[in-house]
Parts: C-alpha cells; structure tokens; sequence
C-alpha cells in the first residue's frame, strides 16, 4: 500500500520536495506508518524564501486594518476547524484529543491577539521637540521571517509565531516538525481560504537541511525557534553568524514546589495533569517535585497510587488520561532514563517501563514514571527527559527550594503550591525563573502577555508572542521633520539640541 505524501506549501499551492528523501509518520497508538513527509533541500527553502520575498513588499504596504480583516476571518476558520486540526494533531503525536483540543484553543488566542494588530503597531508622536521640529517613531516589518518549531505541539507553537509576524506585516516560511507534519498544511488551507495573497505563508517540511538553509539564506530577517537547547543555542549562533535577528527558545526542568500547608489532594491532581499530560512531552510539563518539610511523606503515597491509577491508551478514546510516546526512539531514550534514575540510586516508585495496551501492542507505550528521593547530582535531575517522569526532591525549607530551582541551568517554567500569602510572594520574587506559577501548574502566559524562560531555556532577547512578540518581527523608525521657515541658514557643526 502506497504511503500518502506529505509536501511543502509554496506561494499558494502544495509542491513536492525536489529531492528524493522522505520520512515516515507514524500513529504513535498503533505504530504503523500513516504517510510519508517530504525533506525539502536546500532549493526547496530558496524556493519558499523567494516566494515570501516577492509577496513581501505588497503585504508589507497593505494597511494594518485590512490586515487584520484577513486575520480575522483565519480566526473564524480556526474556530471552526478546531476539531479537524485537534484530530490531525491526536493522528501523528499521540496526545489525547482534549489536550489536542485545548492546543488549537491556545492557537486561536494568539490569532485573536493578532487581529488587534492596527492598535499594536501605533507609534510614538512628540510636538515641538525643537523649534519647529516634530519626531515621531512608528514600527516596520523586518520582511521574510522564519519558524522553526517541535513535534510537540504541531499547531500551538507556530501560532506564537506567524500570526503577529503575518499581521505585523512580514511574510513568513515555517519549517515544522517532520515528525507530525500534516496540521502545517492544514493551516496553511485555512489561510488560503481566508484570502491570505499567495506567498505570504509558506511551508517546508524537513530536517537540519531545510534548518541550515533558512539560517543562511540572505534573505530570511529573522528566525524564531522552539525545542532543545543544544539546537536553541544552535540556532541562535548560527543565525546572529549570518546576521538575523534570533529569538531561540530552548529546553527546560520545570520544579513545582510543595509546601507543608499546600492542599495536598489538589496539589497532586496538579502534578498529575503537568507531569503526565501529553506524556510529559510539553516544554512547560512538571519534571521535578521540590517536597518542603512533612509535606514529603504525607504526599508520596497518594501520588503513587494516582500514577499506577493513571489510564494510558490511545488519545481517540476519551477514557484515556495519557496517550503514547510520539516516537519509538523516543521511547527508548526516556527508558534509557529511567534505566539511569535506578543505577544512579534514586527510589523508583512506579515503574513505567514495559507498558502496552493491549489491541495496541505496536504502539509506542510508556507508563507514568514516578521517582522519590532524587538528588541534584543525578542526571535524572539535571537533564531534560521530556517524557513522563516525575522525579521527587526532598528539602527542608523554602530557602533550600529556592537555592534548588536557582541554581539549575534551565529557567523556564516554575510553580509553588501553598496557602501563605508571604510564602507565595516571597517566591515569586526571589525565584530565577521566566514564568510563575502560584498553584498554577503550568503557568504558560495567555497570548497578550508572551511566553519566554530564563538562563539557557532562551537565547535572545525577546520573548514570543504578546507585545514581545511585535517588537521581535518588526523594526522602529524614528522621523524628525521641520519645514520653512523652521529651516536655519547657515551650516551647524556643533552636535544639534533642543532649542
């Protein structure tokens, strides 16, 4: 049986790779090959990257209004499609159609925020600021801007991207995922349908080749980037190297700390949902429980009991909790973990290794993995597993919680469950992290506020999407205009002031 190809999205039409290399996608429930995706070379990414260069100046010159009319009704089909794109999103990476769901909903904020984009570019006007003088600043697009995003969420991750730099007035070139890469088209439909000019958005399916030749290619502006942080410091070298402006997000070990007066019943329906949903395959998942205290023993038991209680089956059902691992290799490499948490001495509480459902047998299965006694200098702690495994820290204050967190290399996501007002605030400030959550889980920012971590979880300046994210796809231009009579006579060679 014949694999359904999976091509690129060039200035308004579906295009097949130029070269010969394909990888296959799977159904991660059932293990069998669903398509074939192609990898694009480097002419392939010359090809789009024109594409977006000759749409850009008239893109660029439409009037924020009308493009956010257009954005707005990408908004509508969004809405509309949700449970089309949460299906395609469950078909090739495994999570549960909720979670699917609930990603597209994050999708559509951002889209949402976009449309407001006349009120986002608006500048600065100051009268007088010399005799006769006016100046002004107002922000441009940079012009052809990229993304390169992860498997794990095939249609969230590019949203904090091409919505604001599209409205903005850029033209843009994604590079998804090879592994879930079917929603980027699926986008790319809808854009078309909402009467987006050809060239505006375009796709390239690929790897590292597709990567390296948007890195280089002179006419890419920019680039933004979401996974790992060897490829996150990667990108971000390699770009600033060819002169573009990099936005890299990187990797992340997100600690949620228990404190003795937490709610203990809630405290755990939190680490459950942010360890184990998506299969712990999420940038903002809990990988580190930080127990304060008594809180420690009081709590270990009853999330045992609700990790081996944790339903794991395929993400069409609605009984299941948990989905698959997206991949094999995948797989193998979170057991590899586990296999190390034991040899480095850490307590294995549930042992999430030799999971399979049965009817699914092939799929790529992973129970909830749940580790007590874990110590800083296992790597368990230190490195990022991107899978479900909770690892479990005891401490016995507050402060020692703090000097944990703080002096771990990834400064991404954070949470504190506790019922004291002081404690909260204490912590909020003191903690050296990006994004914080008091009994919040997973404290991930709603679209106008914009995403972005701490230490090696960002390389960069600006955070993504919000108003972070209009200041990284544009540029500010600032005017200072006089006219007769205001002009003098007479050269000035001393440096111009106010007068």
């Amino acid at each position: 049986m014949s694999k359904t190809y999976i091509g690129n999205y060039i200035h308004g039409a579906v295009t097949r790779a130029s070269g010969e290399r394909t990888l296959d996608v799977f159904n991660p429930a059932t293990g069998l090959v669903t398509g074939a995706v192609g990898l694009s070379t480097a002419a392939d990414v010359d090809a789009a990257v024109r594409a977006a260069q000759a749409a850009f100046p008239a893109w660029a010159d439409v009037p924020p209004i009308r493009r956010a009319r257009i954005m707005n009704r990408f908004l509508a089909l969004m809405n509309e499609h949700k449970p089309r794109l949460a299906a395609a999103i469950t078909a090739e990476h495994g999570k549960v159609l909720s979670d699917a769901a609930g990603e597209v909903d994050r999708a559509i904020d951002v889209v949402e925020f976009a449309c407001g984009i006349p009120q986002l570019l608006k500048g600065d006007f100051t009268d007088q600021v010399s005799t006769g003088i006016d100046n002004w600043t107002f922000r441009q697009p940079l012009g052809v801007v990229a993304g390169v995003t992860p498997f794990n969420f095939p249609v969230m991750v590019p949203a904090w991207m091409f919505p604001v730099a599209i409205a903005a007035g850029n033209t843009f070139v994604l590079k998804p995922s090879p592994t879930d890469p079917t929603p980027s088209l699926m986008i790319a439909e809808l854009f078309r349908e909402a009467g987006l000019p050809d060239g505006v958005f375009n796709v390239v399916q690929g790897d590292k080749v597709a990567v390296d030749a948007l890195l280089a290619h002179p006419d890419v502006a920019a680039v933004s980037f979401v996974g790992s942080t060897p490829i996150a410091n990667y990108i971000y070298e390699t770009g600033a190297h060819h002169g573009k402006r990099v936005q890299a997000l990187g990797g992340a070990k997100n600690h949620l700390v228990v404190m003795p007066d937490a709610d203990l019943p809630k405290t755990v329906d939190a680490l459950m949902g942010a360890a184990y949903g998506s299969a712990g395959e999420r940038c903002m998942a809990i990988s580190v429980a930080v127990l304060v205290g008594d809180a420690a023993d009081r709590i270990m038991p009853m999330l045992e009991a609700r990790t081996r209680a944790l339903k794991v089956g395929p993400g069409v059902e609605n009984a299941s909790e948990m989905g698959p691992i997206v991949t094999a290799a995948a797989r193998q490499r979170i057991t590899g973990y586990i296999d190390l948490g034991v040899a480095e001495g850490a307590t294995l509480r549930v042992d999430g290794r030799g999971f399979s459902v049965a009817g699914h047998e092939q799929g790529f299965w992973l129970g909830g993995t749940l580790f007590d006694h874990v110590t800083p200098d296992m790597r368990i702690y230190k490195e990022e597993i991107f899978g479900p495994v909770l690892a479990c820290v005891r401490v016995n204050t507050l402060d020692e919680a703090l000097a944990l967190i703080n002096a771990h290399e990834f400064g991404n996501g954070v949470s504190c469950f506790t019922q004291d007002g002081h404690v909260a605030r204490d912590f909020g400030r003191r903690v050296q992290v990006g994004m914080v959550g008091i009994n919040v889980p997973i404290p991930v920012p709603m679209a106008w506020h914009g995403f972005g971590g701490w230490k090696k979880s960002l390389f960069g300046d600006m955070h993504a999407y919000g108003e972070e994210g209009v200041r990284f796809y544009t540029k500010q231009k600032s005017i200072m205009q006089r006219w007769q009579p205001q002009i003098a006579t007479g050269a000035e060679f001393s440096m111009p002031v106010a007068k």
